[in-house]
């Protein structure tokens, strides 16, 4: 009696440890699945800021702001028209307009390896001009939408 009394609570404590230890793996395998949903938040985020788009990198004006505050032979291209860049834009930038563009490396930009940080107006012909001077082999465009946008300092030409 004593002997079936000793197996039935032995296995009645090897029960409850093993219940014990299927909790705690649970309760990890929980605190792992919040950990890697908090990774990918973090990099969804990330991504918000910079997004591969066709061979050029669409980024936001604030990350363009701390690009162009960095002194690495960047160069900012306008590629509205000389008219629209006249009444106004970005210092330092150049004026390659979007129709000017073609399967051609812009004599104003001979470095395909160049950071090339690409604007217009509103986003649209700084997006086509992008892929296409990603198409041309330019390896670091980053294009940065629009100036109607823009809350940074802008210029006028007296052209």
């Amino acid at each position: 009696m004593k002997r079936i009394a000793g197996l039935i609570l032995t296995g009645v404590l090897l029960t409850s440890v093993g219940c014990a230890n299927t909790a705690n793996k649970a309760e990890s395998t929980k605190a792992e699945s919040a950990i890697s949903s908090e990774s990918q938040k973090d990099t969804a985020k990330e991504s918000d800021a910079a997004k591969k788009e066709g061979g050029y990198t669409h980024i936001d004006q604030e990350t363009a702001k701390q690009m162009m505050a960095n002194e690495d032979g960047h160069v900012i291209v306008d590629v509205r028209s000389q008219e629209e860049y006249n009444e106004g834009h970005i210092p330092g930038a150049i004026v390659i307009p979007n129709e000017s563009i073609g399967t051609e490396q812009p004599k104003e930009l001979p470095d395909l390896d160049q950071v090339i940080l690409v604007y217009c107006r509103s986003g649209n012909r700084s997006r086509q001009a992008s892929q296409k001077l990603a198409d041309m082999g330019y390896t670091n465009v980053y294009e940065f939408g629009g100036i109607k946008d823009w809350t940074g300092e802008t210029e006028k030409s007296n052209n």
